[in-house]
């Protein structure tokens, strides 16, 4: 796996993870938050697909490499959700 198809998974991560946030409604961090919450989502939702029997839906080929984009979308609002709640909302200045 050469460096444009690790920036490529970096990218593809980032726009799952930031979906995720979004539908969930967490806005805390960045960039580099959504990257995070989109492999964690990519790991969550592959692991809850794999508990119920789903296939993988959407996935992305990228140097041999899949990620999963549906699953990484549904796994990050599930992460994300808790993680909501116990962080809590922005104080309003």
């Amino acid at each position: 796996m050469n460096l444009l198809q690790i920036l490529l998974l970096i990218l593809i991560a980032a726009f799952c993870g930031s979906l995720g946030m979004a539908i969930s409604g967490f806005h805390r961090g960045g960039c580099i938050i959504s990257v995070v919450m989109g492999f964690i989502g990519a790991m969550v939702g592959t692991y809850l697909s794999g508990l119920v029997g789903l296939p993988d839906i959407l996935t992305i080929q990228v140097g041999g490499a899949s990620f999963p984009v549906i699953w990484s979308i549904i796994g990050a609002v599930i992460f994300s959700l808790p993680l909501s709640l116990l962080v809590g909302g922005r104080k309003k200045k």
